[in-house]
């Protein structure tokens, strides 16, 4: 065939997807598929990847809501590996969708609202499919290859989920001391406790799923919407508590607050509540936050006995969250008058240092590599092939290097090396 009469757009488009990083490719592959079957949104969905599962393009509304649990019951359903029309809840509600799974590695290609550009509707869904598997190859050879900057995008999207486990772990802990004290409380006949507690656990659950899929949007949050999300979490425990908790709302025009620091910040702060909480006689919790343009200061006072101790577990733990953001908490205990804590969060992460700042824990040369190598992400048998020694040695390693770091686990370990510095 002379090259004049080659199909030159066609193999562009095939061209610039089979080269596709994979940052792109969701968008890359909507571009492609575009002349032959339009859609609001395209959304794939691998395993491959497993600091990104999800490439995306289209509509924010879609795909800034879309759930891995709603791919996964789609992808479970799918019969065959043809492609597939029907209804699925994509995005928080039913959607018609074109559903395709790649038979080599399983993963999930989803359009939603799809419709035909093509005249020959037939033809248009061979060339979707066509595309999709050059699509899927692409995604598997990327991760295949794991160079430096694939590497980075996935621990820093791994990282990102690690923190959202966090917020969705206290929240869910929030939102089970709410209902225990809904059920506990001697003002509420049966009836009127079920129905307080099936109106909680709705919201509770509607406030879970919405806020695992929206990492992206909290990389910075402003002072007083962190703030805002703080008081909404505590309200419903506040009103079965018998307490009173007043909130001194932090300047509007404060800096925004990296995700972290937010995150930390309201997680300090219910854990401190719910420790005040359990002291007898205490009536009213006052806390305040502030920024002075380079920390997030945080200010919790109770009107107890005085009985919170800085040596008690939960307090220790928050105390630990707040040293691996190279942060301070203070406690000051007045007999008969209550405990006054003061939280210091810098908003800024620390200088790194070459090697890091760690001479303090007294590391030895081994235990050091090992903790750069969890650091670094790795696994006990991935160390272990690095460093030339057995699991069992790098577990002997990873015991001692949690004793002598104070912590009880690797996101801890991890957390408090970065805050020194170490990279």
């Amino acid at each position: 065939m002379p090259a004049r009469d080659l199909p030159w757009p066609l193999l562009q488009t095939v061209a610039a997807l089979a080269d596709a990083p994979l940052t792109q490719i969701a968008e890359r592959l909507r571009e492609a598929i575009h002349p032959y079957l339009a859609s609001s949104a395209l959304v794939v969905f691998t395993e491959d990847c497993t600091g990104r599962p999800q490439k995306k393009a289209g509509e924010e509304e879609i795909i800034s809501r879309v759930s891995i649990t709603e791919l996964e019951a789609l992808r479970a359903a799918l019969p065959y590996e043809a492609p597939w029309f029907g209804e699925a809840e994509i995005g928080g509600r039913s959607r018609s969708v074109l559903a395709l799974k790649d038979a080599a590695s399983h993963a999930l290609l989803v359009l939603t609202d799809p419709h035909g550009a093509h005249p020959d509707h037939s033809t248009g869904l061979d060339w979707v499919s066509y595309l999709w598997g050059i699509a899927a190859r692409r995604i598997q050879e990327k991760v295949a290859d794991a160079p430096p900057s694939y590497l980075l995008e996935s621990r820093a999207a791994s990282a990102e989920r690690v923190r959202v486990t966090a917020e969705l772990t206290d929240l869910h802990s929030t939102t089970l001391e709410t209902l225990l004290a809904a059920l506990r409380s001697a003002s509420l006949d049966d009836a009127t406790a079920r129905s307080t507690v099936t109106d909680l656990a709705v919201k509770a659950l509607v406030g879970l799923r919405t806020l695992s899929y929206r990492t992206a949007d909290m990389a910075q949050e402003p002072v007083a919407k962190a703030f805002e999300r703080l008081r909404e979490d505590l309200r419903p425990l506040t009103r079965f508590g018998g307490i009173e908790v007043e909130f001194i709302e932090p300047p509007l025009n404060g800096r925004a607050l990296p995700g972290e620091v937010a995150h930390t910040a309201r997680a300090i702060v219910r854990g401190l509540v719910l420790a005040m909480m359990e002291q007898p006689d205490v009536t009213r919790i006052r806390t305040q936050w502030d920024c002075d343009g380079e920390n997030l200061l945080i200010n919790i006072r109770d009107d107890g006995r005085g009985s919170l101790s800085v040596d008690a577990p939960s307090v220790g733990r928050l105390e630990r969250r707040v040293e691996a953001l190279n942060g301070r908490l203070h406690l000051e205990v007045m007999p008969g008058w209550g405990a006054d804590v003061f939280v210091t969060l810098p908003l800024d992460a620390p200088t790194s240092r070459p090697g890091g700042d760690v001479a303090e824990w007294k590391l030895a040369e081994r235990e050091l590599e090992v903790l750069q190598h969890l650091v670094a992400g790795h696994r006990n048998r991935t160390i272990a092939f690095a460093l030339g020694i057995s699991e069992n040695t790098v577990k002997f390693h990873v015991r001692n290097l949690f004793r002598k770091l104070d912590v009880g686990s690797r996101t801890e370990a991890i957390a408090l090396a970065h805050s020194r510095g170490l990279r």
